[in-house]
């Protein structure tokens, strides 16, 4: 059994390994310490947990980090001027705003007053065109680690047919993109909500990236045997057997799908902890200067 599992918790332990290894040469022989600044605006639970774990990530790997948290109802030039003050600290090597944003501000405009040099999110419209393009750039922290567990995983990608389903800015339109370049030479099919026979398209599919926020979307009848399921999903289910009244599952039926697949990611344990290992590997390149000088 385990040999089908792609454990995201192994391997983003091991790039994590990798991250510390190479800051503390990095401090040691230049005197340069990676440092990420997170803005949090609002209340939203999620959110407050995601930042508390990337920064913890960030103590654990000896990066320096620090934490703005602004009201609910923050304006807009207050938010600009804050990542304003962040582009212009030379201590500060990668600047995440946590999404999403309150309503009231154009999330957008917000992302493109980052410094697109300190964009380890990847968000930026410079660093997606480049993306598109094959050159150097930062790559959104969730396909970058989607595209990390095929390779360690030594899943092959060149030639193969990948079906990513679902096209949000964040997961599927990057991670169809980089599969497409020449570093990985794959031929990609997008589906999404409005796409005719989802389950057709799919079952033809090597790889199959599930990314649509429906949980256990993907059943058995939508794979082809042997294929490798990426599932990005995280979906909150009723389960009365647990204490807490819930469980998280996937857009992929899990169990429906183990027997016929060649290797599979499970949910949690498999997407989830690469996001902030990459964005950990992001902010270090990011400090060595090796994306952008």
């Amino acid at each position: 059994m385990e040999n089908k599992i792609i454990d995201g918790k192994s391997i983003s332990s091991q790039i994590k390994a990798e991250v510390k290894t190479e800051t503390d040469k990095l401090k040691s022989e230049k005197g340069i310490t990676p440092g990420l600044a997170f803005i949090l605006v609002g209340e939203n639970p999620a959110s407050k947990v995601y930042v508390k774990s990337k920064g913890k990530a960030c103590e654990e790997l000896g990066f320096h980090s620090v934490t703005e948290t602004l009201p609910e109802n923050v304006s807009e030039e207050v938010l600009l001027e804050l990542i304003s003050k962040f582009n212009d600290d030379e201590k500060i090597h990668g600047i995440l705003t946590q999404l999403p944003l309150p309503a009231h501000l154009n999330q957008q405009r917000v992302i493109e007053s980052l410094n697109y040099k300190k964009d380890v999110d990847g968000f930026h419209p410079l660093n997606a065109g480049r993306m598109v393009l094959g050159e150097k750039c930062f790559i959104p922290c969730t396909p970058y680690g989607i595209v990390e567990l095929l390779k360690r995983s030594n899943a092959e990608t060149e030639g193969k047919n990948v079906v990513v389903i679902g096209r949000s800015n964040i997961v599927g339109k990057p991670v169809a993109n980089l599969l497409m370049t020449t570093k990985f030479n794959s031929t990609v099919t997008v589906c999404h909500s409005k796409t005719k026979n989802i389950k057709d398209i799919s079952s033809r599919a090597d790889i199959l990236i599930a990314a649509i926020g429906k949980a256990n979307f993907v059943t058995k009848d939508f794979i082809k045997e042997g294929c490798v399921i990426i599932d990005v999903g995280i979906n909150r289910i009723e389960d009365k057997t647990k204490k807490n009244g819930f469980r998280m599952v996937g857009d992929v039926d899990f169990e429906d799908c183990f027997d016929k697949c060649g290797k599979i990611t499970p949910v949690p344990g498999g997407v989830g902890p690469m996001t902030i290992a990459m964005l950990m590997k992001n902010t270090l390149d990011s400090a060595k200067g090796l994306i952008y000088e």
